[in-house]
């Protein structure tokens, strides 16, 4: 495409997506566009370099590492972003990650790093080429994760200051992330036109099932269109037929819930409520959600949240506990570790990703010298949140306590050390090696019984696409391979919250779901279960929780 190009601006289509139209179409015509330093001008048709200034302030990757072919990665290590007013007369704050840390996520990062470092010290997969990867954190906000997958597509940290030259050489080959729909879904959208491929261990909305609309995107996690057909039959199984339903407000939990509530339809399942939310709701909000709940006849609740969503309500429901519920779970908080601790959930079931194992990684986690935490802005911030201690003298008070080489991580009890079940870290680790084969398909040959790679073949990020579509394989044990929609076979584990020994909480498998089944076969249970209020129920008791049958009509 070359010569004049009109775009007329319509009120809804913004200046910056204007600019971003335009420099998508010089890329996708082989054009190129020169911003020099002496004049604004531009020039069609460059093809080594182009002259550009650094505007604003590039976002440093939480973990970062050479190689020979780099990877990107982005994980919601925390829970927030930092939202500031806007007055458009300067220049505005650089985004930036606030709140509590979310040490699970944390862990699915450092299963990156632990994936990419196995597969460097290898010599079945890439003999003689190396992996580097640079991992984000997008603090579960859009926002960060629309700049994230920017500097993806070329890294602002390899532009030269003196020279003023930036090219595609910062570009990464392939995305793993985000844990969030959301946040996905940006991500696709920014480097999809790119032709960079993204795998999602934990994103989860069926929209992006749509090869039209998210043609790069992959996962190593279901769709949540076999969630819910599956939590539809689950609720049917027991003979629930009035339900209330919560939702995170956002495309995770729309979307989802979209798909149960016409499931639940079909199968005759009537509703009393749906409610969405969000954890940056005014507290008015979660307060309204959770007394619609209290004043509910339906006893049994069907909730499609992020964990941190959840985590809110939770909280206010605590405040003026209702009589128990039965909290039906989405994988995405079913077997968070944080929810775990609210004891109103206890019976609480739901479906999940198989648990799984992975060899040397618990020894990998734990292995935090003071060293590496300290070189790490990320682990020195969970170090100091870990052991209630701070690093840096220089920042404590006379009332603070000062991290002094004491602190035992072998010990330390959080969703980040925590590896006894590896399900969503497990997606994680696929997903690292799913890109690997692709690489390994383009820059490999085996002659005779050798396998010789190619360190210093160019590859392109499309390059790795189209590999992705047929990579087949099995690692530990577990398949990886994708359908004509970038998504898995559908299998799922029917967990149930129950009272250990200790009068904890803990998470318990007690079925299956293999949507790859016919129809009858599909839904198992194997163990008996237990309901809301500590009542135990063997495999054909089902009638626990007190269910209003309404007409057919749900009046």
């Amino acid at each position: 495409m070359g010569g004049l190009v009109a775009v007329f601006l319509t009120p809804g289509l913004t200046l910056g997506l204007f600019l971003l139209c335009i420099l998508l179409s010089l890329y996708k015509s082989g054009g190129g566009l020169i911003m020099r330093t002496e004049a604004s001008s531009y020039t069609e048709n460059a093809t080594d370099s182009v002259d550009c200034w650094l505007r604003g302030t590039p976002q440093l990757p939480a973990f970062t590492q050479r190689g020979d072919y780099i990877i990107g990665g982005v994980f919601p290590m925390h829970y927030y972003m930092k939202t500031v007013k806007k007055n458009y007369s300067s220049l505005p704050e650089p985004l930036k990650c606030i709140g509590s840390m979310d040490t699970r996520e944390l862990r699915f990062s450092r299963a990156m790093a632990f994936a990419i470092d196995e597969i460097n010290n290898s010599s079945d997969l890439l003999p003689g080429v190396t992996l580097g990867y640079k991992i984000h954190d997008s603090c579960s906000s859009p926002p960060m994760a629309v700049q994230v997958a920017f500097q993806f597509t070329n890294d602002p940290l390899s532009m030269h200051k003196n020279t003023k030259v930036c090219s595609q050489s910062g570009r990464v080959l392939a995305v793993i992330g985000d844990s969030g729909s959301t946040q996905s879904i940006s991500i696709s959208r920014i480097i999809g036109p790119f032709d960079i491929p993204q795998v999602s261990h934990f994103a989860t909305c069926a929209c992006l099932s749509d090869k039209t609309q998210y043609p790069t995107f992959f996962r190593t996690i279901p769709s949540d269109q076999f969630q819910a057909l599956a939590l539809a039959k689950l609720v049917k199984h027991f003979g629930w037929t009035w339900i209330g339903t919560v939702q995170s407000n956002s495309d995770y939990g729309n979307n989802g819930m979209a798909s149960f509530l016409q499931a639940a339809k079909n199968e005759g399942i009537c509703v009393e409520y749906s409610e969405s939310f969000n954890r940056n709701d005014p507290q008015s909000k979660i307060q309204q959600v959770a007394e619609v709940i209290r004043r509910s006849t339906a006893t049994v609740i069907v909730a499609f949240t992020s964990p941190g969503d959840l985590l809110v309500l939770l909280e206010e429901l605590t405040v003026h506990p209702s009589p128990p519920r039965q909290w039906i779970g989405s994988e995405a908080w079913v077997t968070d570790p944080e929810v775990l601790r609210y004891r109103l959930c206890e019976g609480a079931i739901g479906f999940a990703i198989p648990q799984s194992t992975i060899p040397g990684f618990r020894e990998y986690l734990l292995d935090l010298s003071p060293a590496k935490v300290a070189a790490s802005h990320v682990l020195s911030e969970f170090w100091e949140g870990a052991f209630n201690c701070l690093l840096e003298n220089e920042r404590t008070g006379q009332l603070d306590k000062v991290c002094d080489g004491t602190e035992d991580i072998q010990n330390l009890q959080n969703p980040f050390t925590d590896t006894s079940q590896l399900r969503i870290t497990n997606m994680v680790y696929k997903a690292v090696y799913a890109i690997a084969h692709a690489i390994h398909n383009i820059v490999c040959k085996k002659i005779n019984s050798a396998i010789l790679c190619d360190q210093f073949m160019k590859i392109e990020p499309v390059q790795v696409l189209d590999q992705l579509k047929r990579v087949n394989f099995s690692r530990n044990g577990y398949h990886v391979s994708f359908d004509a929609n970038g998504d898995p076979v559908a299998f799922y584990e029917l967990i149930n919250w129950k009272r250990n020994e200790n009068g904890g909480l803990e998470f318990v498998t007690v079925g299956h779901y293999d949507e790859s089944l016919s129809p009858g076969q599909k839904f198992n249970i194997k163990r008996e279960i237990s309901w809301a209020g500590g009542i135990q129920a063997g495999r054909t008791t089902y009638y626990l929780i007190p269910s209003i049958q309404l007409l057919p009509n749900c009046m």
